[in-house]
């Protein structure tokens, strides 16, 4: 088993390298944006701007690779990745940063699928749900521990746009100097919106509210943590615990998931979403512990939606449509993520921090009401796929969505 591992160490190395520098680079934007006096709005144009590029580059790296090659075409993403870091630092200005940060996500979502497909190249049968296993592990670990390097200096300095910058040119030598052969084509989706709503409404709809929310939170916790008080360290943990939250719950949730009907269980945790929510519009609190668990439960309760989501959307899919259903879901998600950022800004700046919560609460709100509604209007489906635990939707890639495909 060693043996037949050992080719993925290369593709695992460049992977964590990749997602350790974005894990980097999309905390310390919107916290030194922050300091330097960015408007709430204009820091949600951030996650705006990364959402635009991000959906982008999932769908037109196939074309670009198809032209270019894949290590030519991965060299190129890391490379503009690090240049865009760079000038985030050379200019500090909004008006820079947002589309330097669409850049960056454009360049974030090519090398990503790259690298996938080498992973899906070497996927086989057997050996598929362990390297995606694997995968997940090294999203899940790398992502955070870009995010908590952060508690280690200060952000008003250059180091850590400068280390961010270096990781990602270091992300391109394990497949440049690899002797992995270039994988098969790309996987390329299209977005058919009234097919995906004639296989499941409840699916398009909750996953476009999941896109709104799951977005804002990850483009703006930063700033809410640092507008009510919080130290560094603190807000590194503030972004970081709910990530670690959500993967640990997707067990359970796993569990219960294929045990009973998706949307019942969508309906619980969306209930407990929105309990989340009003703890922290209403709290008034500004205890770094306390919040610190209340993001904790707040990240195990919206990180699980989206693969329930998923799962819920393939019962209903005809056999073989497993790609182009979570393919199209990931670009609904997609257009939600660019709605939700600005949303959120816009909010935050008009009304307070807090706002951000009422944001992603009237998202999980309509989750739950939406949800009973098609409850009460069809019945549950009288076969069901297994539930397969996934990195956030904000980090798949068609490439990943392939490369869990059984």
């Amino acid at each position: 088993m060693t043996r037949n591992f050992m080719p993925l160490v290369a593709l695992f190395a460049g992977t964590a390298l990749l997602l350790f520098a974005g894990g980097i680079n999309g905390l310390i934007l919107p916290i030194r944006g922050d300091a330097e006096g960015f408007s709430a709005t204009s820091l949600g144009l951030l996650g705006t701007g990364w959402a635009v590029g991000y959906v982008g580059g999932c769908m037109l790296t196939p074309r670009l690779v198809a032209r270019v090659g894949h290590i030519r075409t991965f060299g190129a993403m890391c490379a503009l990745a690090a240049i865009a870091v760079l000038v985030s630092l050379l200019v500090i200005s909004s008006t820079v940063w947002i589309p330097v940060r669409a850049l960056s996500g454009f360049c974030f979502a090519g090398s990503a699928m790259i690298a996938e497909s080498w992973l899906n190249e070497k996927a086989d049968a057997r050996s598929r749900g362990r390297i995606f296993g694997i995968y997940t592990m090294v999203n899940l670990a790398a992502t955070t521990a870009g995010q908590m390097v952060l508690t280690l200096g200060d952000a008003s300095g250059i180091f850590f746009f400068v280390l961010a910058a270096i990781v990602y040119c270091l992300a391109l030598l394990p497949t440049a100097i690899g002797a992995t052969t270039s994988p098969t084509p790309l996987t390329e989706v299209k977005l058919d919106v009234f097919s995906l709503w004639a296989n499941s409404p409840v699916a398009v709809f909750a996953v476009l509210m999941v896109g709104i929310s799951n977005s804002a939170f990850g483009t703006l916790a930063a700033v809410y943590a640092g507008r009510v008080g919080f130290s560094l360290g603190d807000i590194a943990l503030f972004a970081s615990i709910p990530i670690l939250s959500g993967a640990l719950a997707q067990i359970p949730v796993g569990i219960a998931s294929d045990r009973f009907d998706r949307r019942h269980v969508l309906v619980v945790i969306s209930v407990l979403a929105v309990v989340t929510d009003l703890c922290f519009l209403t709290i008034g609190s500004t205890d770094p512990t306390l919040l610190l668990i209340l993001s904790g439960f707040f990240g195990a309760t919206v990180f699980v939606m989206y693969p329930v989501i998923v799962a819920h959307a393939n019962d209903h899919a005809a056999p073989g449509t497993f790609i182009q259903v979570s393919g199209g879901l990931l670009l609904v998600s997609g257009i939600g993520s660019i709605v939700g950022p600005t949303v959120a800004g816009i909010a935050m700046a008009s009304i307070s921090a807090a706002a951000l919560f009422l944001v992603t609460g009237i998202c999980h709100v309509c989750i739950t009401l939406f949800t009973l509604y098609r409850i009460k209007k069809s019945a549950a489906p009288t076969e069901k796929g297994s539930f397969q635990a996934s990195p956030m939707s904000r980090g798949l890639t068609p490439e990943t969505i392939a490369l869990a495909a059984e």
